[in-house]
């Protein structure tokens, strides 16, 4: 068994019991202690499990926890790329579309800075600034609001500017995906913002990469099941690709590398 596969089990295995110990996984895998431990290193690096004291544990943020978009835009980079990649094949010219705040969607606009008649609305700070001042053909909408950690403009008046729009795509990044809560958010006025944006798109593509699986936030912004397309890597875990392929429109798994299919 690869490494990556064995740290994919390892990894259910903690979300299904809440912790696991070195030596009971040694002994299943047939493996070294050392082996085990560095799975566990490599897991912890991701924020996806804590170490402990002879094995790891769910790693627990708070469901209000909000990392600023310098520190979120450093985690895993190559998967948000390849699935930015992705997302941007669905982008048409002549388009009407949404992208909301995320280090995912800002790595989409990186992609769509050469689409002829592109019309992009947006509450990223990030996002407007990257498609700012280039195809002259191209409109950029930044809607109003107040200022997040993670660099999104929600509240009322994002929710007034964007509930008189129309459009043909929203590109959704998320904090976390849940079986129960569906996509969510930890910031209450970003779910509000992220709803309007959902009403106002014909068609809904949320971005998230595997490690947003099993997160948590304080709101849910929809479920699973209002999601047309999701677009993820191919590290999601095997549990979690069944429920979502069971709920959402259209699962696309893309590798965890940019260009990569």
């Amino acid at each position: 068994m690869l490494a990556r596969q064995r740290q994919a089990v390892i990894l259910e295995r903690v979300r299904a019991a809440g912790g696991v110990r070195v030596t009971e996984l040694a002994a299943e895998f047939g493996v070294s202690d050392m082996t085990i431990r560095r799975d566990l290193e490599t897991l912890h690096e991701q924020g996806l499990l804590a170490k402990v004291h002879g094995g790891a544990t769910l790693a627990g943020p708070g469901s209000t926890d909000e990392p600023g978009f310098r520190a979120k835009s450093v985690r895993q980079s190559g998967e948000k790329a390849a699935i930015a990649a992705r997302a941007a094949q669905l982008v048409r010219p002549g388009a009407a579309i949404a992208l909301s705040a995320g280090t995912t969607t800002a790595e989409l606009a990186r992609r769509l800075t050469d689409v002829p008649g592109l019309t992009v609305v947006t509450n990223s700070l990030p996002v407007a600034e990257i498609l700012h001042g280039g195809r002259p053909d191209q409109t950029v909408v930044l809607t109003g609001g107040v200022r997040t950690p993670s660099d999104a403009l929600v509240g009322p008046l994002a929710v007034a500017a964007i509930g008189a729009l129309h459009l043909d795509l929203l590109f959704l990044g998320v904090h976390g995906i849940s079986e129960r809560a569906g996509f969510t958010t930890p910031n209450l006025m970003e779910a509000d913002t992220d709803r309007a944006l959902v009403a106002a798109a014909d068609r809904l593509v949320v971005l998230a990469d595997h490690t947003k699986w099993g997160t948590v936030g304080i709101s849910s912004i929809v479920g699973l099941d209002a999601a047309d397309v999701l677009v993820t890597d191919d590290r999601l875990a095997p549990d979690a690709r069944r429920v979502l392929e069971d709920r959402v429109g259209e699962l696309v798994i893309v590798a965890g590398t940019e260009g990569a299919e």
